[in-house]
Formats: structure tokens, sequence, C-alpha cells
């Protein structure tokens, strides 16, 4: 090499002499679709990028957040068959985005390093019985016996527990991350307490509504933003002190993290074992400036670093909820501040997409 080079020229040499590690990563999980294993994936390859030759075989959701329809799952498939022998060399690391994808993993031939992502609702399907829950388990033990080769990055421990479940031996877990982040914590916060994401059971909002809201403070509202899902649960939105705001944009939200009283993520334990796999939300929330308060159970306890980045409350114990919410809003304003100035410090620096990569291309060459 040239002593005087030029510095792009020395760049260029240098990815001759040692080309970057070809990635493919494959998912059904992607943009514009809303969610937190799309957000996951496209925030992770952001960051690989840096670091490897990316090919993405990515299934884009609907323009309006949804999922992608029946009938674009049911061809991608295809799109990745395509990709694959349209190449013209098999990849160093084959990644694959989600549990339900894993036969995709039996193109990879043994030079090929397999890595496979799980997040919770994909392997705790089988919990909820049923002929389809009995199904998918099966589906998800024969890829156990299959590849057995493969190496699964669970989210959560709660993910990692279901993965042994099924037959998945050869894991690590590497928790989720969070772009969200803010400057200073709020000045004032409001009365209200924020709950943002799906209504679905295991979240347990009616559960909130129905044994803890009445027992706080006249004063103390509920915001409510995402999206109605499970009718039985949109019963909670009936609840004279909260009031259903929708879904919230990303600074929108963040600005709502941060001016709560509290942002609550009180799930509850269903007894079919579903349970959240990582809780984006609440990692996001402290990150933003806001006081977290989380069950402590399944992937939430991963979310949250109890007394740092926020709270971890017994699922379905009322009087603990009371007690940790009547404790917030009788903080001084310092005391809050220097609460949220500390959780927002310690989010920032853990739950970040840096630290995710950083885990993930540690196992991409673990034995």
């Amino acid at each position: 090499m040239p002593r005087n080079a030029p510095i792009g020229q020395i760049s260029k040499m240098a990815d001759v002499l040692e080309p970057k590690p070809d990635l493919m990563f494959v998912t059904r999980k992607w943009a514009p679709a809303m969610g937190g294993m799309e957000t996951y994936c496209h925030r992770l390859t952001e960051e690989l990028a840096a670091d490897y030759s990316l090919d993405i075989v990515a299934l884009p959701g609907r323009e309006d957040g949804s999922p992608p329809s029946p009938a674009a799952l049911l061809a991608f498939p295809a799109s990745i068959l395509c990709r694959w022998f349209d190449r013209n060399t098999v990849p160093d690391i084959l990644h694959i985005g989600d549990m339900a994808l894993w036969p995709v993993g039996l193109l990879a031939p043994r030079k090929t390093a397999l890595v496979i992502s799980a997040h919770g609702t994909d392997v705790s399907y089988p919990r909820r019985g049923g002929l389809k829950g009995r199904l998918y388990g099966a589906y998800l033990r024969l890829g156990a016996r299959m590849l057995r080769r493969s190496k699964v990055i669970a989210n959560s421990a709660a993910t990692e527990a279901a993965l042994h479940e099924n037959g998945w031996k050869n894991t690590a877990v590497v928790a989720l991350a969070t772009d969200i982040v803010a400057d200073s914590p709020t000045a004032t916060p409001t009365k209200s307490l924020l709950f943002a994401g799906r209504l679905v059971k295991r979240k347990g909002l009616r559960w909130f509504t129905e044994n803890v809201l009445d027992r706080l403070s006249e004063d103390i509202t509920l915001e409510v933003a995402g999206t109605r899902w499970d009718p039985a649960e949109n019963a909670a939105l009936d609840h004279p002190r909260a009031n259903f705001v929708g879904l919230l944009g990303s600074d929108d939200l963040k600005v709502a993290y941060a001016s709560a009283l509290a942002v609550i993520l009180p799930n509850i334990e269903l007894p079919n074992g579903e349970f959240e796999g990582f809780g984006l939300i609440a990692s996001e929330a402290s990150a933003a400036g806001g006081v977290t308060l989380a069950a402590n159970c399944g992937g939430l306890s991963e979310a949250v670093i109890d007394g740092e980045t926020g709270f971890l409350i017994e699922s379905g114990n009322a009087d603990a909820w009371v007690k940790r919410i009547t404790e917030i809003a009788d903080w001084s304003l310092i005391d809050r501040q220097e609460f949220v100035g500390k959780a927002m410090g310690r989010a920032r620096k853990h739950y970040s997409w840096s630290r995710v990569a950083r885990e993930t291309a540690a196992y991409y060459s673990a034995d």
C-alpha cells in the first residue's frame, strides 16, 4: 500500500483486503407495519450495516401501518427462495428475524452461521392450547430438531424459557433498545397516568381500571394511547376517568411519556401462559423522561431496571400499584427530577441499539 495514499484510497484497499462478512437478514416484520418486532429488525440492521455486507429480504407492511396481507405472507417464501438462488455465493451469516420463519434455515449450508431471533408471541403461542396452539408447538419442536446447530437470540429470559420448552437449546438473551431520548426532565408533570399500546388482555388495562384507578386520588386520570384490539379489553375505555387518545406518532408519544404522572404497564399473568416478550414501551418511556411503572412479569422484568429506570410492581397486586402511584404523586418536583434525570441516563446507555448490535454480532461468531 502506498505510504501517502489518500484516506479514501486506503479505506477501499482495506475493504478489498478484509471484506465485510456477508449477512443475509430475512424478516416478515418491516415498515410501514408498526410494532416492536418491526422496530427491532429495522434498527438492528441499520446498526449492523457498518460492519457487515447486508442483504435484507423483508416483507413490508401495509401503508396504514398494519401487517402484510395473508396473500403477501403466503407469497413471501417464494421471494426468499428467489433471492437465495439469485445469489452468486451463500452468505457467511443467515439471520432469520422470527421463529415462524425457521424453515428458511434449511437453506443454509454448514459453513453459513445460522441465527434466529425469538420474540414473545412467536414462541408463547403454543401455551394458548387448542388445536392451533398444539399445531404451532409441534411446528416449533420440529424446527428445534431440524436446526440443532442454529443459535437463537431471545429478547428476554421469559422468551428464552419458552424456547427451551419447545426444544431450542442453543440460546442467549439480548434485551431490546429504544431510539426515544429526551434532553431534560419535564418541568411539571400532569396528574394523568399514561397507558400506551394495544388493548389486549395480557397488557392489563381493563384489570387496572377495575382494580386500581378508582382507589387513586380523584384528580388522577388515565390517558390511553394505542389501538383497540380485544373487544373485552375495550371496556376499560368506558371508565369515566379514562380518555382514549388513539395512536400517537413518535414525537407526540415522547411528549406524553415525559409529561405523564407515570407511564403504566400493568400486565397480568394469564392462565394460558401468554406473556410480554420484552415491553419496549417501558424502556422508551424511561429514556424519554417518564416515570415507568411495570408489572414484574414476562419480559417487562428486563425492560425495566428496578429502582433505576423505573419500578417493577407485583403483577395483579392492586394494593402495591395503588401504593406506588400514590408515592409518586406525592413526590416533590426536586425528587421527581432527580429520579427522572438518573433514569434517563441509565436507560439511554443500557437500552441502546448499538449495544444490541454489539451483543448480536458477538453471537454470530460464538461457538
